[in-house]
This record gives C-alpha cells, sequence and structure tokens, in this order.
C-alpha cells in the first residue's frame, strides 16, 4: 500500500495539518473551575498529539463566564493557561482550535440569580451561627425559590432564547464570542471553530427560531446572525484557521426528524455555499443536537449507521473548495482513509474513537492493531450528560493521562495470565508491553469470555470488537496464547507473577421450583445453550443483563414480561440507549413488575410479591438473569505472587471498565 491519504498532509486556509486525523469538539470536563487549562486538560490533549492526531479542537469554549462546566476564555487572566496547551500540541506537530461557543440562554440573567441565591444562603448561615431562627428560615426559603426561579429561567430560555433574545442581547453575544478569538490568537492557538449548534444553530434552525425581525424567517435571515460572527472572528483574529460547524437535521429509521437546532441538507448545502464566500476555510459537518439527549449527536452502537452523516459531507464537498471535514460513527482508520481516497471529504473526526486508542494516527502509520471504540456510550456520553469527567471503558488511561501510564518492565520476568475474558486479555497486554514474557491460558477455544454473552442481544455485536483487538494484538506482542486448556499451578510453576482472571458465574435465586425444567440461565439463553426458549416468558431481574436478554428474546418472537426487584429497569444501561430500550418495549407489549420479588417457580409460571401483594404471572419459559458471582480458583501450590482481576477479583462482576482497569492495574505494578 502506498502513502495513506488519511496520513497525508492538507492545507485549511492560513495552515497546514500534518495529516486528516481530527480530534472534534467533546465535552470532557477536564477544565479548571474557573475554565482555564489546568494539568489535567494539558496531559489529556497533549496525549492525543503525542499519538500523531493532526487537528485538535478543544470543546464548549465559553466567551462569557457560564456556570456550565466548559472550558472559558472570557477574561486576559486565562489566556497564559490556553498558550501552555498551544505549545504543548505544537511540540508534536499537531494544530489547535477552540470551537466557541454561546449557550442558548440569558447567561447573565441566570448568573445574577444564581449569585442573589448564594447571598440569601450566606445571610441565613450568618442568621443561624446568631441563633436568629426566624431570620434564617426566612433567607433559606428565599435563596431557594431563586435557585429554583433560575432553574425555571435556564430551561425556560433554552427552548425560546433565540427567538425572544433581542437585538443588544446578540450583539453584546457577538461581540463577547470575537474577543475570545482575540484571546485565542495571543494565545498562540491556529484556528477557530464556530459552534453552529447552541445559540447559532437555534437561531439557524426553521425548528426553533420564531423571530419576525431581520433574523427570523428565510433560511437567509436566520442564518444572518451565523454569518455576523464569522465576520466578527475575521476581524478579531485575522491569523487564525476559521472552521464552522454546521449542524444537519438527519432522518431516523422510522423517518422522524433527527435533531432540531440545525439545518436541513438542502439548507445546509445552500449555506455551506454561503459559508464559503464568507471566508471561512473548512467546513465540519456534524449531527445537529437539541432534544436533550446526547445520544442524538453522538450516538450509541446500533442506533444509526456508521459513517451516518457522510452523505450530506459529500453533497457539500461537491458544493465548495475548501476542506470539508465529517464526523459520525466513523470507528476506524481504514473507514476513514476510504472516504478520503474517494473524496467524499477531506478531514475525519474521530472522537470516541481517539478517547479509546490516542495513538490511532501513529499506529495506523505502521500498521500496528488498533484498539476500537464500541460506541457504547457508557463512559463518555453518559459522563457528559451527568457533568461528570469523561473516559473510556477500554482505556484504563483516558482521563487520567498525567498520573496513569505503562511503566517500563523491571528486568526479565515471566508472565502467566490464567483466563482469556477482556481482564486477562488486558493484563497480558500490559504485562507484554512491559516487556515480559507472558503466557495466557484460556480453558475455551477462543478468547473473550463473557464478552460474547454482551455482544448477543440485539444493537450489541459491535462488542466483539473488544475481544478483536485482543486477538490481534496478542500475536503481535509475543503473548503465548495456550487456548482450550484450563491451567492451574502446574502451569504457574516458575513464574514470577501470576493474573488469575478466571471470571464469574451466573446465579439462580434459590426459590421453589427454581430447578424445574422450564427455568433457564440468561447466559444460556444468550450464548446459544438453553433450549429452544419460545412462547411466553418471564424474566428474573431488569439489571443490564436482564433487559439485554429480554431484547434478544424480543427479537426472537417470545412475548416478554420482566420481574425486577428495584424500582426501575435497566439502571446500569446507558442513558443514550434507554428510551430506544423503552420504545422497542413499548412495541413489543413488555410488562415491567418492579419492586417485585420473585417468591417461587412453578410449572405455569411463577409467583411473586409486589405492591399491590402476592400474584402469579403465567409463563411457558422462566430466564433468570439475577447476576453473577466470582469463579473460585485454588491458588495453593503456586509460589509466586497471585493477583485476581476482573470478574473473580470480586469486586465488580459483568462491568467491562472495572475488568479492564483491574487487568492493567494489576500487570502494572508487577
Amino acid at each position: 500500500m502506498g502513502e495513506k491519504k488519511l496520513l497525508e498532509p492538507i492545507e485549511v486556509g492560513p495552515i497546514t495539518l500534518k495529516n486528516r486525523v481530527m480530534f472534534p469538539p467533546l465535552t470532557t470536563g477536564y477544565e479548571e473551575r474557573d475554565g482555564s487549562i489546568g494539568p489535567h486538560s494539558l496531559a489529556f490533549y497533549e496525549r492525543l498529539a503525542a499519538g500523531g492526531t493532526g487537528y485538535i479542537v478543544i470543546g464548549d469554549v465559553a466567551p462569557v463566564n457560564t456556570a456550565s462546566p466548559t472550558p472559558k476564555l472570557c477574561s486576559d487572566e486565562q489566556i497564559p493557561s490556553f498558550a501552555a496547551l498551544a505549545d504543548a500540541v505544537h511540540k508534536h506537530g499537531a494544530k489547535l482550535s477552540l470551537q466557541i461557543f454561546h449557550p442558548e440562554y440569558d447567561v447573565p440573567g441566570v448568573g445574577r440569580m444564581i449569585v442573589g441565591s448564594m447571598a440569601a444562603a450566606k445571610a441565613a448561615a450568618a442568621a443561624r451561627a446568631a441563633g436568629d431562627k426566624e431570620t434564617a428560615a426566612a433567607k433559606t426559603a428565599e435563596s431557594e425559590k431563586i435557585r429554583a426561579d433560575a432553574y425555571v429561567k435556564l430551561h425556560h430560555d433554552m427552548q425560546h432564547f433565540a427567538s425572544e433574545a433581542t437585538a443588544e442581547q446578540l450583539a453584546q453575544i457577538r461581540d463577547a464570542i470575537a474577543a475570545c478569538a482575540a484571546r485565542a490568537q495571543k494565545a498562540g492557538v491556529d484556528a477557530i471553530e464556530v459552534h453552529g449548534d447552541r445559540l447559532v444553530g437555534s437561531l439557524c434552525s426553521k425548528t426553533l427560531n420564531h423571530r419576525t425581525d431581520e433574523y427570523g424567517g428565510s433560511l437567509e435571515n436566520r442564518t444572518r446572525y451565523a454569518l455576523e460572527v464569522v465576520a466578527a472572528i475575521r476581524e478579531a483574529a485575522p491569523s487564525l484557521m476559521l472552521e464552522y460547524k454546521l449542524p444537519i437535521i438527519t432522518t431516523n429509521a422510522d423517518g422522524s426528524p433527527r435533531g432540531k437546532g440545525g439545518l436541513t441538507p438542502d439548507e445546509a448545502c445552500a449555506f455551506a455555499v454561503t459559508l464559503e464566500a464568507a471566508g471561512v476555510h473548512m467546513i465540519q459537518v456534524a449531527q445537529a443536537n437539541h432534544t436533550g439527549n446526547m445520544g442524538d449527536t453522538i450516538p450509541p452502537m446500533g442506533e444509526v449507521p456508521y459513517n451516518w452523516t457522510l452523505p450530506v459531507a459529500s453533497r457539500i464537498k461537491a458544493l465548495v473548495s475548501i476542506p470539508v471535514a465529517t464526523v459520525g460513527r466513523v470507528v476506524t482508520p481504514e473507514a476513514g482513509e476510504k472516504i478520503c481516497e474517494e473524496g467524499q471529504a477531506d478531514v475525519i473526526g474521530y472522537g470516541r474513537s481517539l478517547l479509546t486508542d490516542p495513538d490511532l494516527a501513529n499506529k495506523f502509520a505502521k500498521d500496528i492493531p488498533v484498539r476500537l471504540c464500541l460506541n457504547c456510550n457508557k463512559g463518555c456520553v453518559d459522563a457528559i450528560q451527568g457533568r461528570r469527567y469523561i473516559s473510556c471503558v477500554l482505556n484504563a488511561e483516558n482521563g487520567d493521562e498525567a498520573t496513569i501510564s505503562i511503566k517500563p518492565g523491571e528486568g526479565e520476568k515471566r508472565v502467566v495470565v490464567i483466563g482469556g475474558g477482556i481482564a486477562g486479555c488486558e493484563a497480558a497486554r500490559v504485562a507484554a508491553t512491559r516487556g515480559y514474557d507472558v503466557a495466557l491460558y484460556e480453558k475455551q477455544q477462543r478468547l473473550g469470555g463473557q464478552i460474547w454473552l454482551a455482544a448477543a442481544p440485539p444493537r450489541k455485536a459491535e462488542i466483539a470488537r473488544a475481544i478483536e483487538y485482543y486477538e490481534a494484538e496478542l500475536p503481535r506482542l509475543g503473548v503465548a496464547l495456550e487456548l482450550g486448556h484450563e491451567a492451574g499451578a502446574a502451569e504457574a510453576a516458575g513464574a514470577d507473577a501470576v493474573i488469575v482472571a478466571v471470571g464469574a458465574q451466573d446465579v439462580t435465586v434459590p426459590v421453589p421450583g427454581a430447578d424445574g425444567a422450564n427455568v433457564v440461565s440468561s447466559w444460556d439463553v444468550l450464548a446459544g445453550k438453553a433450549p429452544q426458549v419460545d412462547g411466553s416468558v418471564v424474566v428474573i431481574g431488569g439489571g443490564l443483563v436482564g433487559v439485554e436478554t429480554a431484547e434478544y428474546l424480543i427479537a426472537h418472537g417470545c412475548k416478554v414480561q420482566i420481574v425486577e426487584m428495584l424500582d426501575k429497569i435497566a439502571a446500569g444501561e446507558s442513558a443514550t440507549i434507554l428510551p430506544t430500550i423503552k420504545a422497542e418495549f413499548a412495541q413489543a407489549g413488555v410488562v415491567e413488575h418492579v419492586n417485585t420479588k420473585l417468591v417461587a417457580v412453578t410449572e405455569e409460571g411463577v409467583d411473586v410479591e409486589g405492591p399491590d401483594g402476592a400474584s402469579s404471572i403465567a409463563a411457558d419459559w422462566v430466564v433468570m438473569a439475577v447476576g453473577s458471582r466470582k469463579l473460585a480458583f485454588d491458588a495453593a501450590g503456586i509460589d509466586a505472587p497471585v493477583s485476581f482481576v476482573g470478574d473473580c477479583s470480586g469486586e465488580r462482576t459483568a462491568d467491562i471498565a472495572a475488568a479492564i482497569r483491574s487487568g492493567y492495574t494489576a500487570a502494572n505494578e508487577i
């Protein structure tokens, strides 16, 4: 294979990107409390640059002091921290961009209310300290009311601010964005990305914009403010490359629109031509949001096709002469290479993929296996929605780049790993990377363990990528794979360290009838080992495994009811996929019995105790999905230090992130 197109340099306005690998804007949560770039952010972004990423965009940089947990460049005092970041990524040949955004609400108004609430709370505390109970109670009530009113205003404005903001307010916001760009230029940043979603996208949207002035109505009017922002940035920071994130409304499989704040594909194509004429140097085509679910913009596995925004990006690419970037489930470097080779887009956004493997570009250059993102949204998108800092379930270092890395080995050591599930595989990878002689024993004929169960339900097949990576990477690292070999003390003889990762086993609720012929385990169902389960089924347990088993049974034509002791089902599922699960369950007529306890299994179904007392549920089959417990392993006779990782550690079962981190840590401490 000749020179890889994805790795070729490209000129974008006044700058040259060393390759076409882009880290698109994500809300990381790594910034300091004032929005400045601190050690956490610095380590994360420099790690991306060191891994070969050519273009890094810092997401959601606010030009005003908001309560949002995002970066902020709203004062000159913050310039040095961004300058340090620019210097850090430049050391590795990467270019740095700031995505400037303004939230779609009245920031000063909400801010004044929050300050007022805090002042009242402080007065209440002072009154309590002085023994003035009456004043303390009154001030506490005042603080709570102001805060509640602020919350109402915040969420009202997010739906209506685009229509209700005065021209004067919009001008102030535009000027703040321009001032932010000027500070970025002083900091040595290379580019600015206009956040075409949020407030700007709301104004562009015929769904959200109900104005009757010069900013409402026609496409020309709705995009007027966006062009004013572009012009203001060009004037304030003329040396910077200017990129525009162009959010589009796509269509779901059922024909409904996906996203509200963007433009239709036809409108986006027309506006792209206008943006080029206005001096924009690159257009990034992305999914519009404004539905309240981050999964619209960053969808989980199985929700949308790979490269699902590419058709519109390709249309725009044919209409403009400036580079076009595409994002949206472009998981592999090979997929990005194909897009570039075919001329459908020029720059490829790898967001979640670079969380999983920040060395994507460097590995692709050397034909080294890349650890691929699962699109599970567990550590990243769920964290964004939960206002936590992001991480990746497969990458133990992600989010902790400043403190966690694989340490060089300490001399020559032989490491034996017993168990080839995901924890054992990760332990073997880390130990081999450290330079140790590693042998991995797995009693089955293939690596993976419970991963294959997790990959069985609808939409979950992509989970298999986690093991496919190790199947390629471990032999490359020289790990001796002993498959179909159940190991014990004999295999550990002469080892300097032993890591045990034998996993867990499923459990059954110990009630009368639990051993009946009509009872099967969820594990056996998902593994295809159970008898043909059909007809009506009661799934005992509404956790992650129970819900996924229910999905699997629905797909195979069963009528399903779920019995769960807690007050809700799917407590461990990603928030971005829950709406899909709920819709599927509603369509399939799944009955959820929450706050309900299994009492007995009968030949006719199950007896349960619920909020309304005792009752019976008729069913042909009963599927146990109530969890798992660690498998025992006899370490007697093993002379070397033994570590237990993954499910058999007993700390947390059926959790990919916990398994990965325990395997990584154990191998890194040898």
